[in-house]
């Protein structure tokens, strides 16, 4: 993911969305029942300035950008999507550069983190 998400202090949007895939096979992630987490910090740092819990979503996203919802893809999570909605007081953060990483729980309490980093580029608010 080298494209920086572009984000404005104290704003609670964009949402965020995911399709979790395997990286050697490029088959999606079945995600459904798990707690998905994106951590935000800033680049260089080590302390957590936000956790915002994931919403699994149904479907599979097509290579066109359709989403099918045909079973079993109408179990959220079952597409390995997931969309994470900024809270009231996340990006409360300084202008700069920041990193995310996306953690998985899955049911038998086994975790996988998602190796590749989320990055953003937050700007002050005119306000």
């Amino acid at each position: 993911m080298a494209d920086k998400i572009k984000l404005v202090q104290g704003d609670s949007r964009p949402q965020i969305k995911a399709t979790l895939t395997d990286e050697t096979t490029g088959a999606v992630i079945d995600i459904s029942g798990s707690t998905v987490r994106l951590r935000m910090r800033a680049v260089g740092s080590t302390t957590i300035l936000a956790t915002v819990l994931g919403t699994l979503v149904a479907g599979l996203e097509n290579d066109d950008g359709s989403i099918t919802t045909a079973a079993p893809y109408n179990v959220p999570g079952f597409g390995g999507r997931v969309v994470f909605i900024w809270g009231a007081n996340d990006l409360n953060v300084a202008a700069g550069e920041y990193e995310g990483e996306i953690e998985v729980t899955f049911t038998d309490g086994s975790i996988q983190t998602v190796y590749d980093l989320l990055k953003f580029k937050v700007r002050e608010d005119f306000a």
